[in-house]
């Protein structure tokens, strides 16, 4: 079997066998949700809301407040205690629709018009309203990724299936679980750019999951399985982007611009429920995994859910863990509380009972360039964290640093144990804001 792929990543000890098994469960919250306002990339919704309201499960809550952002929706029944500031799991503060649980969980009637009497404009916009942001934890807002400017100029429809981030389970099992959904899904994004072909790309270390797609894609014309070799980050757009067409971008192009647009698996399924279910985004799959959980699981939850209480319905932590990370550990932030709630970009809690990080201890550079050759965008950064360091940034931009992905490769495999990475966030997040202040 060919695999498809891209030049450079790395090879992790995956951790996918804590929670790969487990099949997903649904979730209801038990105490208050809390709603932050900004769950995604863009502006942030503005409350339409008030203390003292009742609302109902699928209620818009907030409206997106502006073409980039998203409606937000009540994932319980009860009423709003309160709109303030709440520590997200990114560790900001974020104004928040906190709502008091009644554990009815009664909602609103979802109504949608059949698929076959829609037009591509009346599905734009019920993805739209439906408030659907990219589930892979980016958060980029669905319908503003399906309006590009030529839409005739789309080709392909790439699927990530990839996961490719270690322990993360939640993309494997709806793969494992509802093959026939990220179908309709696809089908119906692939009915907005008729010129194009799906692509659904899984790793190979997902035999399981790659056999149950192309089961369920017997039939579509449309429709192709990509295996694609194990390897970090095999996930990211650029890399599987290139890995399924042929195609690179750079960071002054959209995938839209190489005939692209890229969606997450959970993503996909979350279309179909608002196109064919009217069904608005109030939830999402989580992973709790870890050495340090008891029960590693996969459960649906709502959104605004204590991920305090997912801990505890894994049984709690089997020992006090080191390091707590929301995502996955490549590309994950730790976290200096639990007491957070699960948001639309929330895919993952990791909690792992040693802090291998924090233990090591950074030495000179031995000039190995086992960081360059790992990059995915074929940097050097070595070179370019110095120059960040330094605050010496043109230089940073002039060496092609804003073209990082910020994978975290480059401090995985760096033997001396330097902070590459986050170096190298630093000087690209600088040459960023240059270029805007610029304009």
């Amino acid at each position: 079997m060919a695999l498809f792929t891209f030049s450079g990543g790395v090879h992790p000890n995956d951790g996918k066998e804590y929670a790969k098994d487990s099949p997903i469960r649904e979730y209801l919250p038990k105490g208050d949700v809390v709603l932050p306002v900004g769950q995604h990339i863009g502006a942030p919704a503005s409350p339409i809301v008030q203390k003292g309201d009742k609302v109902l499960v699928g209620q818009k809550v907030a409206e997106a407040g502006g073409f980039v952002s998203a409606n937000i929706f009540s994932s319980v029944s009860g009423t709003i205690k309160a709109i303030e500031p709440r520590i997200t799991p990114a560790g900001a503060k974020v104004n928040s629709i906190v709502i008091e649980n009644d554990g009815k969980f009664e909602q609103v009637e979802f109504q949608a018009k059949p698929y076959a009497d829609m037009s591509a404009e009346e599905v734009k916009e019920a993805i739209k309203e439906a408030g659907i942001v990219g589930l892979g934890g980016a958060g980029f807002p669905t319908h503003v990724k399906l309006a590009p400017k030529d839409s005739d100029s789309i080709e392909y429809i790439i699927v990530n299936g990839a996961e490719c981030e270690p322990y993360i389970t939640g993309d494997y099992r709806i793969m494992m679980e509802t093959p026939k959904e990220i179908i309709e899904g696809l089908n119906i994004v692939l009915d907005l750019f008729p010129k194009a072909k799906g692509i659904i790309g899984v790793e190979d270390n997902k035999k399981d999951a790659i056999k149950i797609m192309q089961d369920a894609v017997k039939g579509e014309s449309r429709i192709e399985i990509a295996p694609l070799k194990t390897k970090y980050p095999q996930g990211a757009e650029r890399s599987l982007i290139f890995a399924t067409t042929g195609r690179s971008i750079n960071s002054s192009m959209l995938p839209a611009d190489a005939g692209c647009i890229v969606n997450n698996i959970a993503t996909i399924v979350a279309i179909k429920e608002a196109v064919i279910d009217g069904k608005p985004l109030y939830e999402r799959l989580v992973t709790v995994t870890g050495d340090a959980i008891k029960n590693p699981s996969n459960f649906k939850v709502r959104t605004g859910t204590n991920i305090n209480e997912l801990i505890e319905e894994c049984g709690g932590f089997s020992q006090t863990p080191e390091k707590v990370i929301s995502g996955g550990p490549m590309m994950g932030m730790a976290m200096f509380t639990t007491d957070v709630p699960a948001v639309k970009t929330f895919s993952s809690l990791l909690a792992l009972t040693k802090d291998e990080v924090s233990a090591n201890e950074a030495s000179n550079c031995i000039h190995c360039g086992r960081c360059v050759s790992v990059c995915p965008q074929k940097l050097m950064p070595a070179k370019l964290s110095v120059l960040a360091d330094n605050g010496e940034f043109d230089a940073f931009e002039a060496q092609y640093g804003a073209e990082c992905v910020e994978c975290g490769c480059c401090s995985f495999i760096c033997p001396a144990k330097r902070n590459l990475a986050q170096s190298m966030k630093t000087g690209r997040k600088q040459v960023l804001a240059n270029r805007r202040n610029r304009k």
